[in-house]
């Protein structure tokens, strides 16, 4: 089975190819290395001793993805093309939506063309929006936040609108919570170009003295401790959802729409992550708390059953493993030059 795997330079994205990969899947990956590198997909390569076709390419290229599609029998698509900082969602909506949902678009529209109807999409728990109740169901009501949020949003009822139209599609819509961690070889994690918006990343740097401290954003919401509460969940753990994923479909006889979340069913505070950190690192991380920002939420954590009994998922890393594994990453890449994988 062929996996097209749009984005899967990226964070995440590579992380899923390994899984894939290692699953027995083989995998394409088009990127078009705005916000990764190429290097990233050779250290999938190393990691897994399997070979992954790539093409460099923007997916809003219909050319390009027609020729692609073409050339490549493909049974299923993951789409993890988009832009993903919530804050700089409120700073440049029309971005975002520019980007994530003509990416969508131009994905749906080869896929029709080439009848390959087999899609994971990468949405987000920032669908929510402020929780009205904890945990978080797939039931609960959605009404996100940030352009981010909305722009994910947008896609899933594009992706069930499809469904509507031709019930013979399989979509598996996968609401991440908040991914954190690396690979534990330390050849591939969370390093975004410029300065890193999500919180591990920062950390990471501020450890190595490569930022002076920690901004959190933040410290009078309703939580214990007044910082942010999140489900932080393993790269691989989430990376394994995809998997299970394509597995559920690929198996499914009729058509469907699956909506599921990804998260540990755990709460996390900043500070929480900060002091596991510290425990990990044996390093000291300054921080300031500033005010908070645009398009975030007091606390959010997933119930995560759904994933259990319709994909039997499950997370298996714990925050101990998170801040480890990241802190690996980190050396690696300062010591050694790893290579920089967004």
């Amino acid at each position: 089975m062929k996996i097209l795997v749009a984005g899967g330079a990226g964070y995440i994205g590579t992380h899923t190819c390994v899984s894939l990969l290692q699953s027995g899947y083989e995998v394409v990956v088009v990127d078009s290395l705005v916000n990764s590198r190429i290097e990233c997909v050779e250290r999938v390569q190393e990691i897994t001793g399997k070979s992954v076709e790539f093409i460099e390419s923007d997916i809003r290229d219909r050319k390009s993805l027609n020729a692609i599609f073409s050339k490549n029998d493909i049974d299923a698509v993951i789409n993890f093309a988009g832009y993903k900082a919530v804050g700089d969602s409120v700073k440049n909506p029309l971005d975002y939506y520019d980007n994530n949902l003509n990416c969508a678009i131009a994905l749906l529209e080869a896929m029709s063309r080439f009848n390959v109807k087999v899609m994971v999409f990468s949405s987000s728990a920032a669908v929510y929006g402020e929780p009205a109740e904890l945990p978080i169901s797939e039931e609960a009501r959605t009404e996100p936040e940030s352009p981010y949020g909305r722009s994910k949003l947008f896609i899933e009822e594009m992706l069930r609108d499809v469904w509507h139209a031709d019930n013979s599609w399989k979509v598996a819509i996968l609401r991440y919570f908040n991914p954190v961690g690396a690979h534990p070889s330390g050849l591939i994690g969370e390093q975004p170009n410029g300065t890193p918006d999500n919180l591990m990343p920062v950390i990471a740097k501020v450890a190595q003295s490569e930022l002076q401290k920690l901004n959190i954003f933040g410290g009078d919401y309703e939580t214990l401790d007044g910082t942010a509460v999140r489900d932080y969940i393993h790269v691989m753990d989430l990376a394994g959802g995809h998997s299970k994923a394509i597995q559920k479909l690929g198996k499914s006889k009729k058509g469907r729409v699956l909506t599921i979340n990804l998260g540990t069913g755990k709460g996390y505070s900043v500070l929480e992550i900060l002091k596991t950190f510290e425990e990990v690192s044996g390093r000291k991380i300054p921080f300031d708390i500033v005010n908070r920002r645009a398009g975030d939420v007091a606390c959010s954590y997933a119930d995560p059953a759904l994933a259990k009994a319709e994909i039997n998922w499950n997370a298996e890393y714990g925050v101990y493993d998170m801040c480890k594994d990241a802190w690996n990453w980190q050396l690696q890449h300062a010591n050694s030059s790893r290579i920089e994988n967004n």
